[in-house]
């Protein structure tokens, strides 16, 4: 009896200290400093999104939050870091969507594997480009703009960031969908001037850009959103889908992400931290200034965002033929 009453005491202890050790887990972190790894410079929209992000978990924590910039492989070595980081919880990833879902796809040999290496806590925002031509395009919607390309074969052009950047994808998906020749024009500085003069023909650009207010004064000529919704800073803008492209879809999320194997404790509460910081009103304000949605899903949900996307990425890619080498 007494073997059978220590026994029981003995299981009870197990199972406290089983069930307990994920609530102290969590209650500890974090330990020390936290650092949010952005894969592009400073002042870029995710270095902006992961400064406001940070600030608000330092406000809650009361231990710092750094934001460090590791620029270089559209992102890769920003994924490298954190996926090769200790799984504490203590480096996070401040993931834009081209590192996770477009990469794999786009360049021969990758240094980690988003899927294995990184775990979802919560998708922070995203936002949608914007189509915009120069006046000289004959063109006042999509429909139009795609006649004109069907009709001067090659002639047109579309800037972008960078090979594999969203906006260069958006040219490409517009390419396949239309079945028109239009030429791509990669740039490493801004190019809205370019369009503005006349020297490129059109581009996907973000709300941030200086093309929008352009529009407005008649400068440049937007022609739809690649959202699924209405632009809410230009509601009178169609959507591609509305444009005759139901299936166009192109938008740019920033999400946060841990090492693998981080332990699930600390992921619930970076996420029930990040779903509480994005519903502040003046978070809420700061990112609709910025053009830019509030998201703060859960890390299944934002798991299968990234599940339905490498495939719609990888089939683009391979049929446009694109592949990055470094």
């Amino acid at each position: 009896m007494k073997l059978l009453h220590s026994l029981f005491w003995f299981l009870a202890t197990l199972v406290m200290f089983v069930t307990a050790g994920p609530v102290a887990l969590a209650l500890d972190y974090p330990a020390h400093t936290v650092r949010i790894v952005v894969g592009f410079g400073p002042g870029t929209s995710p270095d902006i999104v992961a400064r406001l992000l940070g600030d608000k978990l330092f406000q809650a924590w009361g231990k710092p939050v750094v934001i460090e910039n590791t620029v270089g492989a559209n992102g890769n070595l920003a994924g490298e870091r954190v996926a090769r980081a200790e799984s504490d919880g203590q480096t996070l990833l401040l993931a834009a969507n081209p590192v996770i879902v477009i990469n794999p796809s786009l360049y021969e040999k990758m240094p980690f594997d988003p899927v294995r290496d990184l775990v979802p806590i919560s998708q922070v925002c995203a936002y949608a480009n914007i189509l915009i031509v120069n006046n000289d395009v004959p063109a006042k919607n999509v429909q139009e703009l795609v006649a004109v390309a069907r009709a001067r074969p090659g002639t047109l052009t579309y800037g972008s960031s960078g090979f594999g950047s969203t906006q260069h994808l958006a040219g490409e998906l517009l390419k396949s969908m239309a079945k028109v020749d239009i030429l791509h024009v990669p740039y490493r500085s801004a190019f809205g001037q370019e369009i503005v003069a006349g020297r490129l023909s059109m581009a996907f650009v973000p709300p941030t850009s200086a093309l929008l207010p352009l529009a407005r004064d008649g400068k440049v000529r937007a022609l739809a959103v690649t959202s699924l919704e209405r632009y809410a800073g230009a509601p009178d803008l169609p959507t591609m889908a509305e444009s005759g492209f139901p299936a166009f879809e192109v938008t740019v999320w920033f999400g946060l992400m841990a090492p693998a194997r981080t332990p699930p404790a600390i992921i619930e509460k970076l996420h029930r931290e990040t779903v509480s910081i994005l519903a502040m009103p003046e978070m809420r304000k700061r990112f609709d200034d910025l053009g830019i949605k509030p998201i703060g899903n859960s890390p299944a949900e934002f798991a299968a965002v990234i599940d339905g996307e490498i495939p719609k990425w990888a089939k683009l890619i391979k049929e446009a033929g694109i592949k990055l080498h470094d």
